[in-house]
């Protein structure tokens, strides 16, 4: 996060925030692309805002005014020997020529114009007390309900969040910053690079969207983040009034739901996706959390590359337990483990896919003595093929780790561990019977949904990242969300040094280690990239071996407990930090250290001790960080002797008092201590200090003596980092192309944050993972290295390599990219789908009861329909109908309960009643009897009634069901009689059971929800099998996506009528049975 100052902005670079308007190359002013039109960007529309904010403040700027600098055209009588242009506007424009024909400076030329507005109002707003700025809420919120806008408001209402942010946090937005939060109300992606303070940037959009009263959703990659946001950011909000939920993995539902009302919501990704999957599990509103009907209204999506691009290829699932065979799974894997590469079988790393050969099929049945293995009654070839997929292409401390006798998934564009997330169809069995673990149950999905679907869910969505252009494509196809670039508040001066190719790892890993020998001997701070836990602690021992101390941040629990800590020091003077992608992203790299975090430090470090005798669990507390090499803090006496007066005051507590804290007590009581010294003064704690109770001093005794280390630590952090600047900054190494040119650019954004110095380098071999996994043609490169050199330590240089490499991963990144497009344009049917039933659902469970009562009856009419029209035809008389099997179909979804009523109607009597019936003309829609059929009970009477059975009768005759015929309007009255007949003895059953209405209508919802959620869950195990087997039909000259939506429609219109089939005969088993029980109901 930045540290804004004051200062800062008078250093901002001049030509983004001149403050005069000049007038443009050809001497008028240029109002473009903006004069009160709407401006394209790319292949949609984003909205301008020019005209409303001119509207909004005549006195401030004028239409067309500009403040960005532009070119003065010189005065022809003033110089007239001279050239048209002077000489530095000449180079002006020749550096700036690309930026200004660019899109994005006139976007961002347009936020000028709010920026300007932002700091007329700046004044006015110090001026006001804290009591006055506080009102401001109220007053926003009564002029949206009297008409105005958000629109409106903003520029007043951004400039409230900036005063307040100063008087809190004592920091104060930048132009930059105010721009990056203009971009995110527009609902676009604002790129703005490391360190310019995009958690800052949130408070605008998210204060301002909040004032509606409907809800923001704040959304962050891990719970630590969405914590740290919502206790820190949260001040700013608070302090104006505005409501601050959290949502965190470990909480209940109660508290779920008191966090989801707040105005500003945080949470992350994964927790908003559960919890709108779980809620459409509830069985009653009572278990909803979300804020239904309208859960989404405005989300910020902090890194949002990281959250709808990297993780956009894997499905939020809920999965129940399903019936599978576990003894098959070890016997699998010793097979595979038979089985050689090659030659049993082949493998394609890039599908990630696995052939068995004729000889590995004859070898496995051998093994497993069975003479098929695709056998239905004795299937094995599942288990074997995810037996070598476990072998081939699932690695430990790669793509998992092993920890308390569980396999846990490392996510591999993060290197994060993520705990409740499980590789299907077998895959995660077959790995935990590879490591020789307790394999758990295989599992069915019960409900799922991918990040593209869940965030379109959103009426307005929102992002920001640091590395987002090179994707812009991508978010603009599937959420319709332009990239903004933010300027930087000061100058990048990071360099970026050539990329070095090497032929071997070996030679790669040997430099790596002499680079970071190098800049430590130096002093400089370095941060060394890796893409795996096993390449990070492989580089750790080489380190070890040259007595090379430093910090490792890896996926394994001992390290990324302390992540944090690990990634905010690793800009101090001779800092060596060795870490996977998880160092890219939350916490800044401050060159000499975050003295906060320092500061912390050393009062856990001096007071720990003393406040309990328990040793921390290094995997859940993590591993002590290496402090060598690293330059102690020199106390001040004054802070040494509030330290000792701390610890005597902890023994005290321990000793007299009888207190003893656990190891992570004791943390969480610092913890809340050096809360109380944010949120309190030093007169306040001191005075809090002087109270009698030991155990009650104790924590503004912490506060303070934190306060008095804080002062110490920040001089010493200003000075080692002044002194790191002097040396050339933090320096960036990256030990391998990643698949995507953003995941190396987020490495590279560690270094230069905020105009510091730095630099990178890149070093790469041919061996490298992504080489080898997309079989990547790479001999020309290890020719030419040859010809260069025999010394595999020695490296190549040059733009031809780099260009013809940087080639190869823009062709993976393409990969990727058909992937996940693949992916949406598959789950775009499945969205539509799970809409209608989700929608189906929340309306069962929140509508009044007199609609889902409604809808109970229109599932009768058409369960009666279905068993009509497949036995009737509308151009054939009745005489030639399947009567018989009417009849026969009817008293089956009745439990044959009208058996006795319909006994003296015979196929014969049935077909001349109807035809006797055929030649009536003229019939009370009422009244209507066909005779010799049993007349349906009287139960449409009153109003009300009347004028379901009439609506129920128009909706027969309009729908298209009956093609058009002789008998048509024969067989709509047909439909009309059964369906009368079943829902009056419905009726009359209930009302004759005894039970009140209330009671009646709980079991109808209970009973619809069930047999929707059950009919559901098995169209998901089919989607999920058809999007398998229409791949096949690629072979066929047919095209898979076209082949999936066509059955996928089948499926679900199948699927409705089955659930409503289900849900009627279980209420008339329930019912109609002499002891009516839900069990019973749901009995086959």
């Amino acid at each position: 996060m930045a540290n804004n100052s004051l200062a800062t902005k008078a250093a901002m670079q001049p030509h983004l925030f001149h403050s005069t308007p000049k007038p443009d190359v050809l001497g008028t002013r240029m109002p473009g692309i903006y004069g009160g039109l709407r401006r394209s960007y790319g292949s949609i529309a984003v909205k301008s805002t020019t005209r409303r904010r001119k509207q909004r403040m005549p006195k401030v700027l004028n239409h067309g005014d500009t403040i960005t600098r532009s070119i003065e055209l010189p005065n022809p009588n003033e110089n007239a020997g001279t050239d048209l242009f002077r000489k530095k506007d000449l180079d002006y424009l020749r550096k700036n020529w690309r930026k200004m024909t660019s899109l994005n400076y006139w976007i961002i030329r347009d936020y000028h114009v709010l920026v300007s507005a932002v700091n007329v109002l700046e004044p006015d707003m110090q001026r006001l007390t804290n009591k006055q700025l506080q009102a401001k809420t109220k007053e926003f919120r009564c002029r949206l309900r009297d008409g105005e806008t958000l629109d409106d408001i903003q520029a007043e209402a951004f400039a409230v969040v900036r005063e307040a942010a100063r008087r809190t946090l004592g920091m104060r937005h930048f132009d930059v910053q105010i721009i990056g939060g203009a971009v995110l109300h527009d609902g676009a992606i604002a790129e703005m690079k490391t360190g310019e303070g995009k958690t800052l940037v949130s408070t605008l959009a998210a204060y301002l969207n909040s004032l509606t009263g409907r809800g923001v959703h704040v959304v962050t990659v891990n719970d630590y983040l969405a914590q740290r946001d919502a206790e820190w950011m949260g001040r700013i909000h608070r302090f104006l009034g505005i409501s601050v939920g959290l949502i965190q993995s470990s909480m209940g539902p109660e508290e779920r739901k008191a966090n989801y009302t707040c105005d500003i919501t945080y949470s992350s990704n994964s927790e908003i996706g559960f919890d709108y999957l779980r809620d459409n599990l509830g069985q009653s509103k009572e278990h909803l959390v979300m804020r239904w009907p309208k859960p989404f209204n405005f989300a910020i999506v902090d890194e949002v590359d990281s959250v709808l691009i990297d993780d956009g290829r894997n499905p939020l699932l809920i999965s129940g337990e399903a019936p599978s065979d576990a003894a098959r799974f070890p016997v699998a894997a010793q097979v595979a483990n038979l089985l050689v590469r090659d030659y049993h079988y082949n493998v394609e790393l890039k599908e990630n896919a696995v052939e068995l050969t004729e000889e590995g099929i004859a070898t496995a049945e051998l093994a497993l003595d069975t003479d098929d293995l695709w056998d239905e009654r004795d299937p094995w070839a599942r288990f074997v093929i995810n037996a070598l997929k476990a072998k081939e292409f699932y690695r430990r401390d790669v793509n998992y780790i092993v920890k308390d006798g569980q396999v846990q998934i490392i996510n591999e564009l993060t290197g994060r561990v993520e705990e409740r997330r499980r590789w299907a169809d077998g895959i995660h069995q077959s790995v935990e019977a590879k490591e020789g673990v307790d394999i758990h149950p295989d599992t069915s999905v019960v409900a799922q949904i991918t990040y593209q679907s869940l965030f379109k869910l959103y009426p307005k969505l929102s992002g920001m990242t640091g590395t987002a252009k090179t994707e812009e494509k991508e978010f603009l196809k599937i959420y319709q969300m332009p990239v903004v670039e933010v300027p930087t508040n000061l100058t990048n001066i990071r360099k970026d040094l050539p990329l070095q190719v090497f032929a071997t790892a070996s030679g790669k890993w040997e430099k790596v280690r002499e680079e970071v020998e190098f800049m430590y001997s130096l002093g400089r701070p370095v941060l060394v990239g890796t893409t795996s836990v096993e390449h990070s602690e492989y580089l750790s021992e080489l380190l070890r071996e040259w007595e090379i101390p430093h910090n490792v941040l890896n996926a394994r629990p001992k390290y990324a407990a302390r992540e944090a800590q690990i990634v905010a020091q690793a800009g101090r003077k001779g800092a060596i930090t060795i870490s996977t992608n998880m160092a890219g992203r939350g916490t800044d790299i401050i060159l000499g250290g975050n003295h906060e975090m320092l500061a912390e430090e050393i009062i856990e470090d001096s007071l720990m001790c003393f406040m309990t005798k328990e040793a921390p669990n290094i995997d859940m507390d993590g591993a002590p960080l290496s402090q060598l090499g690293l330059a102690k803090v020199k106390l001040s006496p004054s802070s040494l002797g509030s330290l000792a007066k701390t610890v005597v005051t902890v023994k005290h507590v321990c000793q007299r008092d009888g207190e003893i804290w656990s190891y992570r007590e004791a943390k969480s009581k610092i913890s809340a201590s050096l809360e109380l010294s944010r949120s309190k003064d030093v007169n306040e704690l001191e005075s809090l200090a002087g109270g009698e109770s030991s155990t009650f001093r104790l924590g503004p005794m912490i506060a303070l003596a934190y306060l008095a280390v804080l002062k110490d630590c920040k001089v010493h952090c200003t000075k080692e980092g002044l002194e790191v600047k002097r040396l050339g900054g933090l320096h960036v190494i990256g030990t391998s192309l990643h698949e995507s040119r953003r995941i190396d650019n987020q490495l590279r954004g560690r270094a230069g944050r905020q105009g510091d110095p730095g630099s990178t380098r890149f070093m790469i071999s041919l061996q490298d993972d992504m080489f080898v996994k997309f079989n990547f043609n790479t001999e020309w490169a290890v020719n030419l290295i040859s010809k260069v050199t025999s010394n595999e330590n020695i490296p190549i240089e040059g733009d031809t390599i780099k260009n013809q490499l940087l080639g190869l991963q823009k062709s993976a990144e393409q990969y990727y990219f058909g992937l996940r497009k693949n992916l949406v344009e598959f789950d775009e049917v499945l969205e539509v789908q799970r809409k209608h039933v989700y929608d189906l659902r929340q309306s069962l469970l929140l509508d009044d009861t007199g609609i889902c009562r409604q809808r109970i009856y229109q599932y009768m009419q058409a369960v009666m329909d279905e068993i009509v029209l497949r036995n009737v035809n509308s151009h054939k008389a009745p005489r030639y109908w399947n009567l018989r099997n009417l009849l026969d179909d009817f008293h089956a979804i009745t439990e044959r309960a009208f058996v006795d009523t319909f006994a003296g109607v015979s196929e014969e009597t049935f077909a001349v009643s109807l035809e006797h019936f055929c030649r009536m003309h003229i019939q009370e829609l009422d009244t209507f009897q066909i005779q010799n059929l049993p007349v349906p009970p009287d139960m449409f009477k009153g109003i009300h009634a009347k004028a379901f059975s009439f609506k129920r009768w128009l909706l027969l005759t309009s729908d298209g069901s009956v093609m058009s015929g002789k008998y048509q309007d024969n067989v709509n009255l047909l439909r009309k009689y059964f369906g009368d007949f079943l829902i009056a003895s419905y009726i009359e059953a209930v009302r004759d059971s005894g039970y009140d209405n209330t009671y009646a209508q709980e079991v109808e919802r209970a009973i619809a929800l069930k047999a929707l959620d059950s009919f559901w869950r098995d169209h998901l195990l089919n989607m999920n099998r058809l999007n398998t087997a229409v791949s096949v039909r690629g072979f066929g000259s047919r095209n898979p996506l076209e082949e999936y939506k066509i059955d996928g429609c089948r499926f679900f219109i199948t699927m409705l009528g089955a659930a409503r089939h289900q849900t009627v005969t279980s209420l008339l088993r329930y019912w109609l049975s002499p002891n009516g029980s839900l069990e019973l109901a749901f009995a086959n």
